[in-house]
């Protein structure tokens, strides 16, 4: 069973809406944890609500928020940028780089990072108030939800276990906040994550952090999403996957 819902920033104030919307992905039964899914740069498009209703049918009682609309990044318009990214056809793609600037540039300004935490923590507020679930909470992202994971288990203690896919973590001076165990997982073909990881693995040591990795060989970015049939890889996204969900259940259930 699933269906939207609006749910209100934690922390109003930045002159962002006040309100956004979420997909729930309940489970058939008594839900044994709440996650939080966060969608790609392309927002909350059919993909990513296919992978909560895959968390759900798992047992969990999943909140996939919607960070993008506010900047009018809404689904279809995600799907739109993302077939310009990823055409086949050099034109497009040099022709598309002005739109996909414009698109994208709200979400460099530090008001929107606040706002999406905030908004991030109202999922996190939803979930802590369903008695049933008793505070086992997480939170699993992909690309731009993959940094947010990293952001939210740094801004949140409530979260208790944290599944960034190919994201970016926080400032160094922001991992002591971490209090969550985390799982990081990569393909080896994104030279910006790989080359950095070193530094990340070393950082998240120094502080403390329960910190595993997993780098898939021949996959790249985006390699979990089996929209796009230039990044997916099978065989490394159905391991994520097992992989995922008993890091999930060993910290969780």
């Amino acid at each position: 069973m699933s269906d939207l819902i609006s749910l209100a920033v934690a922390e109003p104030g930045s002159g962002r809406p006040a309100e956004f919307s979420a997909y729930i992905a309940r489970p058939e039964g008594e839900p044994k944890a709440g996650l939080i899914v966060i969608h790609e740069i392309w927002g909350l498009v059919d993909h990513i609500m296919a992978v909560a209703d895959r968390f759900a049918a798992e047992g969990y009682l999943v909140v996939a928020p919607d960070l993008l609309s506010s900047v009018g990044v809404e689904g279809h318009v995600g799907l739109e940028l993302s077939a310009i990214m990823t055409s086949p056809d050099e034109k497009v793609r040099t022709e598309g780089q002005p739109r996909l600037r414009d698109a994208f540039a709200p979400t460099r300004v530090p008001e929107y990072g606040v706002w999406a935490v905030s908004a991030l923590r109202s999922c996190v507020d939803y979930l802590a108030d369903q008695t049933v679930i008793d505070g086992r909470i997480a939170v699993v992202g992909f690309c731009f939800g993959g940094s947010y994971s990293f952001a939210l288990a740094a801004a949140d203690p409530r979260v208790r276990a944290a599944v960034p896919f190919y994201g970016t973590p926080p400032e160094l001076e922001g991992l002591a906040k971490i209090t969550a165990p985390i799982l990081a997982i990569y393909g080896e073909n994104d030279p910006r994550l790989i080359d950095a990881l070193p530094e990340v693995s070393s950082a998240m040591q120094a502080a403390g952090v329960d910190f595993s990795r997993q780098v898939y060989e021949g996959a790249g970015h985006a390699f979990f999403n089996d929209t796009n049939p230039h990044a997916y890889r099978p065989d490394a996204a159905a391991d994520a996957w097992r992989r995922t969900l008993e890091f999930l259940d060993a910290r969780l259930v």
